[in-house]
């Protein structure tokens, strides 16, 4: 296990505080009516909380990854929909921070720890989910500007943000991952069409829309690094971003033993706490010890990004092996409630909704295994 230094201790439990507090305010109603958390994303980038892995030179705090996701696994801990929403607020910033320009950085970056301004990545496609590099949005030059036109979907925050890093095609032929640039595209541009996707299983406090663009118009200097070089933009997006993923399900795991535990100091069931029957006990300390596996490992991988170490295979088995593990402990935590836990009054129902989607963004369990397994192999 990594020790946290004090700093990095004084960090987690703010972050542990302010969620305590302010979290709970929207969490039923925001997942109820599937609406964004407006205020808590506010207060959350008033107190420092968001972006915290954004370098200092761009107003954010300079932390690293470890720091970033100790703040999620808190915000997690106490509602996973709601901590998304007002932590996934700079998404896409993580390779901007990288690959932008110093221009772009000073330009984008500052307004979104400010909570002036929210930001998406936009990669999937109706028809290209899981192979990036089969994605059919194109953007073609045209004097100054280049001209975007597609579709993109399940996006995070896209029918709120602002701005959006933007996987498009810009070559027809040649080296299959060389045929992809990313550009930063201002949503309020003509041509730009969001329609936000409701219906969702769970994380509903977060946002995510359809986004076409009908010959929308970026300019050259939007260009994000080097033309043909987008697919390796989106990979080391991916490589970073899973840190903060697993830590999300690291957090989801936490709050929901959590509640098991109360829980089970507190029902009665034959005479006695159903806390001393040896069944809850076994329960309790598999969901304890896997917990505490999958936190060294999100650690880890985190601690690993922050010396630059830049490692695909334990980003992507953090990502995915916490998520696995966070399904299976909230759904232990159901079964200690019973029938209580079924209902909605009950958070740990929206927990149990919640974290299928951990399994599934930032990529599947199979892709995350695939690549480990590939990787590992020294195959393909």
């Amino acid at each position: 296990m990594i020790e946290l230094t004090k700093e990095q201790l004084d960090i987690k439990k703010a972050a542990q505080e302010f969620a305590e507090r302010e979290i709970p305010k929207y969490s039923k109603e925001c997942d109820e009516k599937e609406e964004f958390p407006w205020s808590l994303w506010r207060d959350s980038c008033k107190h420092g909380f968001v972006g915290v892995f954004i370098d200092e030179a761009y107003e954010g705090q300079g932390y690293g990854y470890l720091e970033n996701a100790l703040i999620w696994e808190e915000f997690h801990g106490i509602d996973p929909g709601c901590g998304f929403a007002a932590l996934g607020t700079t998404i896409g910033a993580e390779t901007l921070l990288v690959n932008g320009n110093e221009d772009q950085k000073l330009t984008y970056l500052p307004p979104l720890v400010k909570g002036k301004a929210i930001m998406a990545i936009m990669v999937t496609e109706p028809q290209a989910g899981s192979d990036v590099a089969g994605i059919k949005t194109k953007a073609e030059k045209s004097g100054n500007y280049w001209v975007i036109n597609g579709t993109k979907t399940f996006s995070t925050n896209g029918s709120i943000a602002d701005y959006a890093i933007v996987l498009a095609r810009t070559e027809d032929s040649g080296e299959r991952h060389r045929r992809f640039s990313t550009f930063i595209v201002d949503l309020k541009e003509d041509g730009v069409k969001r329609r936000k996707l409701t219906g969702k299983l769970g994380m509903r406090a977060s946002n995510t829309a359809e986004i076409s663009f009908d010959n929308v118009y970026v300019p050259k200097e939007n260009l994000m690094g080097r033309q043909g070089k987008g697919f390796y933009h989106i990979m080391d997006f991916f490589n970073r971003s899973r840190t903060w993923v697993a830590a999300q399900a690291v957090g989801a795991a936490k709050g929901a033993l959590n509640f098991a535990i109360e829980y089970a100091r507190e029902r009665e069931a034959f005479g006695s706490k159903i806390a001393s029957f040896q069944a809850i006990q076994f329960k309790v300390a598999e969901m304890v010890t896997k917990l505490e596996a999958v936190r060294c490992l999100t650690y880890k991988a985190a601690f690993m990004l922050d010396r630059g170490e830049i490692n695909p295979v334990f980003s992507a088995m953090a990502k995915w092996y916490a998520a696995k593990i966070a399904v299976e402990v909230v759904d232990e935590a159901l079964q200690i409630h019973g029938g209580i836990g079924y209902f909605s009054d009950h958070p740990i129902s929206r927990f149990y909704r919640d974290v299928k989607a951990i399994e599934i963004y930032e990529g599947t369990k199979e892709i995350e295994k695939w690549l480990i397994g590939r990787r590992v192999l020294s195959v393909g």
